[in-house]
Protein backbone atom coordinates (compact mmCIF):
# COMPACT_ATOMS: atom_id res chain seq x y z
CA UNK A 1 0.00 0.00 0.00
CA UNK A 2 2.98 2.32 1.08
CA UNK A 3 4.33 1.99 -2.59
CA UNK A 4 1.46 2.44 -3.85
CA UNK A 5 0.83 5.44 -2.48
CA UNK A 6 4.36 6.61 -3.07
CA UNK A 7 4.11 5.46 -6.55
CA UNK A 8 0.58 7.46 -7.05
CA UNK A 9 2.96 10.50 -5.36
CA UNK A 10 5.05 10.25 -7.98
CA UNK A 11 3.00 10.53 -11.03
CA UNK A 12 1.32 13.70 -9.42
CA UNK A 13 4.40 15.21 -9.27
CA UNK A 14 5.60 14.27 -12.67
CA UNK A 15 2.10 15.10 -14.27
CA UNK A 16 2.79 18.65 -12.37
CA UNK A 17 6.15 18.62 -13.46
CA UNK A 18 5.03 18.41 -17.19
CA UNK A 19 2.46 21.00 -17.02
CA UNK A 20 4.84 23.27 -15.80
CA UNK A 21 7.78 22.60 -17.78
CA UNK A 22 5.85 22.70 -20.68
CA UNK A 23 3.54 25.19 -20.30
CA UNK A 24 3.41 27.55 -23.31
CA UNK A 25 5.07 30.80 -22.70
CA UNK A 26 3.06 33.98 -23.45
CA UNK A 27 3.89 35.78 -26.78
CA UNK A 28 6.00 38.90 -26.79
CA UNK A 29 4.38 42.15 -27.17
CA UNK A 30 4.98 43.52 -30.40
CA UNK A 31 5.12 47.36 -30.14
CA UNK A 32 5.09 48.64 -34.21
CA UNK A 33 6.99 52.32 -34.14
CA UNK A 34 5.97 54.55 -37.62
CA UNK A 35 8.28 57.25 -38.06
CA UNK A 36 6.07 59.69 -40.12
CA UNK A 37 7.24 61.09 -43.23
CA UNK A 38 10.37 60.25 -44.73
CA UNK A 39 11.92 60.86 -48.25
CA UNK A 40 10.60 63.22 -50.38
CA UNK A 41 8.00 63.81 -47.96
CA UNK A 42 9.49 65.93 -45.40
CA UNK A 43 6.34 66.84 -43.23
CA UNK A 44 6.91 70.16 -41.06
CA UNK A 45 10.15 71.81 -41.84
CA UNK A 46 10.97 75.16 -39.73
CA UNK A 47 14.11 76.60 -38.38
CA UNK A 48 16.07 74.26 -40.50
CA UNK A 49 14.67 71.06 -38.71
CA UNK A 50 13.04 68.37 -40.19
CA UNK A 51 9.82 66.49 -38.84
CA UNK A 52 11.12 63.12 -40.93
CA UNK A 53 14.44 63.42 -39.50
CA UNK A 54 13.21 63.60 -35.59
CA UNK A 55 10.53 61.22 -35.77
CA UNK A 56 13.33 58.65 -37.28
CA UNK A 57 15.71 59.78 -34.82
CA UNK A 58 13.08 58.83 -31.82
CA UNK A 59 11.89 55.86 -33.17
CA UNK A 60 15.43 54.47 -33.48
CA UNK A 61 16.47 55.40 -29.95
CA UNK A 62 12.87 54.06 -28.96
CA UNK A 63 14.60 50.40 -30.42
CA UNK A 64 18.11 51.21 -28.97
CA UNK A 65 16.97 51.40 -25.47
CA UNK A 66 14.21 48.64 -25.15
CA UNK A 67 15.91 45.71 -22.93
CA UNK A 68 12.70 43.99 -22.56
CA UNK A 69 13.00 40.30 -24.03
CA UNK A 70 8.68 40.93 -22.84
CA UNK A 71 8.74 43.48 -25.73
CA UNK A 72 9.85 43.22 -29.41
CA UNK A 73 10.05 46.88 -30.97
CA UNK A 74 9.51 47.11 -34.96
CA UNK A 75 10.11 49.72 -37.21
CA UNK A 76 8.61 50.52 -39.99
CA UNK A 77 10.62 53.44 -41.53
CA UNK A 78 14.19 52.38 -40.72
CA UNK A 79 15.85 54.97 -43.02
CA UNK A 80 15.08 58.63 -44.45
CA UNK A 81 12.63 56.41 -47.37
CA UNK A 82 9.61 57.51 -48.98
CA UNK A 83 6.35 55.09 -47.70
CA UNK A 84 2.50 55.72 -49.04
CA UNK A 85 0.10 55.19 -45.94
CA UNK A 86 -1.05 52.17 -47.89
CA UNK A 87 2.32 50.58 -47.77
CA UNK A 88 2.19 51.36 -43.81
CA UNK A 89 -1.26 50.16 -43.41
CA UNK A 90 0.05 46.77 -45.12
CA UNK A 91 2.90 46.38 -42.74
CA UNK A 92 1.08 46.85 -39.47
CA UNK A 93 -1.92 44.56 -40.77
CA UNK A 94 0.45 41.60 -41.71
CA UNK A 95 2.42 42.17 -38.33
CA UNK A 96 -0.76 41.89 -36.21
CA UNK A 97 1.08 43.81 -33.37
CA UNK A 98 -0.33 44.73 -29.94
CA UNK A 99 -0.12 48.74 -30.39
CA UNK A 100 0.80 50.82 -33.22
CA UNK A 101 2.73 54.35 -32.29
CA UNK A 102 2.93 56.87 -35.57
CA UNK A 103 5.13 59.95 -34.04
CA UNK A 104 4.82 63.10 -36.11
CA UNK A 105 5.76 66.97 -35.02
CA UNK A 106 3.36 69.39 -35.01
CA UNK A 107 3.53 72.80 -36.24
CA UNK A 108 1.50 75.97 -35.94
CA UNK A 109 0.92 79.46 -37.47
CA UNK A 110 0.31 80.26 -33.82
CA UNK A 111 3.92 80.07 -32.03
CA UNK A 112 2.83 79.67 -28.52
CA UNK A 113 0.81 76.54 -29.65
CA UNK A 114 2.63 74.05 -27.63
CA UNK A 115 2.85 70.60 -25.91
CA UNK A 116 2.16 66.61 -26.57
CA UNK A 117 -0.76 65.11 -27.88
CA UNK A 118 -2.43 61.79 -29.47
CA UNK A 119 -4.90 61.15 -32.32
CA UNK A 120 -7.02 57.46 -31.91
CA UNK A 121 -9.44 55.47 -33.97
CA UNK A 122 -13.05 56.28 -33.73
CA UNK A 123 -13.28 52.28 -34.36
CA UNK A 124 -15.13 50.94 -31.31
CA UNK A 125 -12.95 47.81 -31.32
CA UNK A 126 -9.36 49.74 -31.22
CA UNK A 127 -10.47 53.07 -29.92
CA UNK A 128 -10.75 52.71 -26.04
CA UNK A 129 -6.83 50.45 -25.77
CA UNK A 130 -5.91 53.37 -27.91
CA UNK A 131 -6.84 56.33 -25.77
CA UNK A 132 -5.92 54.38 -22.59
CA UNK A 133 -2.07 54.33 -23.76
CA UNK A 134 -2.07 57.25 -25.52
CA UNK A 135 -3.11 59.10 -22.64
CA UNK A 136 -0.51 57.17 -20.34
CA UNK A 137 1.72 58.10 -23.03
CA UNK A 138 1.43 61.86 -23.01
CA UNK A 139 1.24 62.46 -19.34
CA UNK A 140 4.86 60.14 -18.58
CA UNK A 141 6.35 62.81 -21.33
CA UNK A 142 4.16 65.66 -19.70
CA UNK A 143 5.65 64.47 -16.00
CA UNK A 144 9.11 65.85 -17.32
CA UNK A 145 7.79 69.09 -17.26
CA UNK A 146 9.63 69.94 -20.65
CA UNK A 147 6.23 69.70 -23.21
CA UNK A 148 2.74 70.46 -21.94
CA UNK A 149 -0.06 68.15 -21.80
CA UNK A 150 -2.67 68.50 -24.59
CA UNK A 151 -5.72 66.47 -25.27
CA UNK A 152 -6.18 62.83 -26.92
CA UNK A 153 -8.90 63.10 -29.53
CA UNK A 154 -10.30 60.73 -32.47
CA UNK A 155 -9.20 61.93 -36.36
CA UNK A 156 -10.08 60.30 -39.12
CA UNK A 157 -6.27 60.00 -40.75
CA UNK A 158 -5.66 57.21 -42.97
CA UNK A 159 -3.33 54.87 -40.54
CA UNK A 160 -5.92 55.34 -37.71
CA UNK A 161 -9.07 54.23 -40.12
CA UNK A 162 -7.18 51.10 -41.60
CA UNK A 163 -4.86 49.42 -39.23
CA UNK A 164 -6.86 46.56 -37.11
CA UNK A 165 -5.08 47.26 -33.70
CA UNK A 166 -5.07 49.98 -31.12
CA UNK A 167 -3.16 52.90 -32.68
CA UNK A 168 -2.23 56.79 -32.43
CA UNK A 169 -0.35 59.18 -34.00
CA UNK A 170 1.46 61.27 -31.30
CA UNK A 171 2.57 65.16 -32.29
CA UNK A 172 5.72 65.11 -29.97
CA UNK A 173 5.79 68.92 -29.84
CA UNK A 174 5.65 71.63 -31.94
CA UNK A 175 8.21 72.91 -34.17
CA UNK A 176 7.11 76.05 -34.20
CA UNK A 177 7.54 76.60 -30.72
CA UNK A 178 10.60 77.90 -29.73
CA UNK A 179 10.95 75.55 -26.57
CA UNK A 180 9.20 72.61 -27.82
CA UNK A 181 11.56 73.37 -30.67
CA UNK A 182 14.67 73.35 -28.34
CA UNK A 183 13.67 69.92 -26.55
CA UNK A 184 12.46 68.13 -29.27
CA UNK A 185 15.40 68.48 -31.52
CA UNK A 186 18.21 68.50 -28.84
CA UNK A 187 19.84 64.70 -27.81
CA UNK A 188 18.66 64.99 -24.55
CA UNK A 189 14.92 65.77 -25.54
CA UNK A 190 14.79 62.92 -28.06
CA UNK A 191 16.15 60.25 -25.55
CA UNK A 192 13.78 61.19 -22.98
CA UNK A 193 10.47 61.36 -24.91
CA UNK A 194 11.99 57.55 -26.45
CA UNK A 195 12.32 56.61 -22.52
CA UNK A 196 8.89 57.70 -21.87
CA UNK A 197 7.13 55.95 -24.54
CA UNK A 198 9.24 52.84 -23.76
CA UNK A 199 7.89 53.03 -20.23
CA UNK A 200 4.57 53.39 -20.97
CA UNK A 201 4.20 50.46 -23.34
CA UNK A 202 6.04 47.80 -21.25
Amino acid sequence: MKTKTKFLGFLTFLALFVVVAFKPLEDKKTIVIDAGHGGYDVGADLYGFEEKAITETIAKRIKEQNNSADVEIVLIRDGDISMELKERVSIINNLKPDLVISLHVNSNSNMMANGVQAYVPANEIFKDKSKAIAEIIIDKIAATGNLVKRNTTEAPFYLLKNANCPIMTLEIGFLSNEKDRNYITSTKGQNEIASKILESVK
